[in-house]
């Protein structure tokens, strides 16, 4: 006997939405390839962007010609050449680039001068970095960060996630791999130096990005959790904000750590002020001691965005990558922020003697005084074991890039790129809700990069609580996506695996084209359609009827 649709959804109620994306990819592509489809295979679940950033990959592949050139100049055997020379090398790089053309190279030669100018940079010691990063001839040393790179990501933090208003001082950087080593490594570094412990109570802003939900119950880790949830809604809708009473929770001191995501994936909207003013005067007068970490990667998507790093940079990890901005997901590039002066280096400063004594046997082989070693520099250990300290850091090419990538952004005075992007997403939510069928409510906040869609707040404020009721006792939450994929070739992800609405569904507006979001709104309506007219069929409403205007049941 075939499972009824509910019950084939609770079979997969366990699986992370990315495992179960395998899944629904898998049926999805079925029905796009079976005789009576007349929908194609339409993928809108995991947020992988289908734009590049072409000139700064242009710059990065014109320079690596040159780094061929400067290391046959040292020497051309065959098949061999030599590592690349500083001396020179900045004259010769400028004379390399009056042959070339094309944006790339203008993007060379003004980062170039702007390093000189701007930074400050000695040009041979700059272009020399870049070029024998490109080659990827050496060790990346430093192991956290390459000195100009680190220089110039910092920059276009203080741009990007910093409305061109840093704090004073200065944040270290940790060159990673993507965003998600940025978590790992921090996870298991503030274990490790006793900021975090098995047992401690974290809370987490939710809905959220998956695995900061499956990593604190992990057995390595153990947290308890609180949930901070952006649970206000606005005209029947989930508007994705912080209510003062959740943010509230993060008074109670048995806290060790508040994790979030901003702007939010799934909700994909900034903080707004008055939650940023709250969570300043909470930290500021009842808990200095709370540590934030702050994933904001889809920061550049909303207009003067600052990040809770800006006006809490004591007390904040900021984790940043590149991925989605300059659609580069698989490059696996990121960095971790951490301000000079922060409350996890005096808090190692301040453990009992015999846990710091321990921490000097684990670093001890790194610095004759290891109790003056920084967290962020513990973290590179950590991310190599500490034995293995001396290969650690993220490799150099990946790094010229990501110095590139900076440049770029930092060079568009107009915000060409940005206005751009903003536009594409912005082009692509307009055709999802006009595929709904339903009005879109403009706000400054939404990043717009997922577009979270929640089938039981809508019939709540079209039909009211008899309709919840009605989808509950009939339905599984995993319907939703388990039908799409299964009978319109359609992936989306359950936003009930980001503790999310446990009804909502998470489209990714970055994979498609505007049109296909119009497809998906139809096939999002449909499903709804089908719920709506299974629950009229039960209660007895004619199909034309208006449920708000008819008689209560007693």
């Amino acid at each position: 006997m075939e499972p009824s649709r509910q019950e084939f959804a609770r079979r997969y109620s366990q699986l992370s939405p990315f495992q179960l994306k395998d899944e629904l990819i898998k049926w999805a592509r079925a029905f796009s390839r079976g005789d009576a489809a007349t929908h194609k295979f339409l993928d809108a679940g995991r947020g992988n962007p289908n734009w590049v950033a072409t000139t700064p990959r242009e710059a990065f592949f014109l320079l690596g010609q040159f780094a061929l050139d400067e290391s046959k100049r040292v020497w051309d055997e065959a098949d061999i050449g030599g590592m690349p020379h500083a001396p020179g090398c900045a004259d010769r790089l400028r004379a390399f680039l009056s042959r070339a053309d094309g944006p790339g190279a203008v993007l060379l030669r003004r980062g170039l001068d702007y390093g000189v100018a701007k930074l400050g940079f000695d040009a041979d010691a700059f272009v020399h970095e870049l070029t024998d990063a490109i080659v990827g001839d050496n060790y990346p040393v430093p192991d956290r960060m390459l000195v100009h790179a680190e220089q110039i990501v910092a920059r276009y933090l203080a741009r990007e996630m910093c409305d061109d208003r840093p704090p004073p001082g200065r944040f270290d950087l940790f060159a990673v791999e993507g965003g998600t080593a940025g978590m790992c490594y921090t996870f298991r570094s503030l274990m490790a130096n006793g900021f975090l412990r098995k047992g401690d109570t974290i809370a987490l802003g939710t809905p959220i990005f998956t695995p900061y939900l499956e990593i604190p119950e992990l057995t390595d880790f153990q947290f308890h959790t609180v949930e901070a949830r952006q649970s206000e809604m606005a005209d029947g809708r989930h508007a994705w904000q912080y209510p003062d009473a959740e943010i509230a929770k993060l008074e109670d001191p048995r806290i060790k750590a508040f994790f979030l995501v901003n702007p939010g994936n799934p909700g994909s909207c900034a903080m707004r002020q008055q939650t940023i003013d709250r969570i300043v005067e909470l930290v500021q007068e009842k808990r200095p001691d709370l540590l934030l970490l702050t994933d904001d990667v889809y920061g550049t998507f909303v207009e003067g965005f600052r990040s809770l790093a800006a006006d809490l940079p004591h007390n904040t990890i900021l984790v940043y990558s590149f991925s989605k901005y300059f659609g580069c997901t698989g490059w696996r590039l990121g960095v971790v922020a951490l301000h000079e002066d922060n409350i996890i280096d005096r808090a190692i400063a301040r453990l009992p003697e015999d846990e710091r004594a321990a921490l000097r046997r684990r670093y001890g082989s790194m610095m004759l005084d290891p109790d003056k070693l920084k967290f962020i520099d513990r973290m590179v250990a950590d991310s190599r074991d500490v034995a293995l300290n001396h290969t650690a850091g993220l490799s150099l090419p990946q790094q010229a890039q990501m110095a590139l990538f900076s440049l770029f952004a930092l060079l568009d005075e107009d915000d060409a790129y940005k206005k751009r992007t903003r536009a594409i997403i912005d082009e692509r939510y307009k055709k999802l809700f006009e595929g709904l069928g339903v009005p879109r409510k403009p706000d400054p906040l939404r990043a717009g990069y997922y577009a979270t869609l929640d089938i039981e707040a809508w019939g709540i404020a079209m039909f009211g609580e008899d309709f919840k009721r009605y989808i509950e006792t009939h339905h599984d939450p995993l319907e939703i996506v388990i039908q799409l994929a299964r009978k319109h070739g359609t992936v989306l992800l359950s936003g009930r695996g980001f503790e999310g609405p446990p009804w909502s569904a998470r489209v990714s507006l970055a994979n498609l084209s505007a049109d296909e979001y119009l497809d998906i709104g139809r096939d999002l309506a449909a499903i709804a359609g089908k719920a709506v007219a299974a629950w009229k069929a039960t209660a007895g409403v004619e199909p034309g009827a208006d449920p708000k205007k008819l008689p209560k049941k007693p």
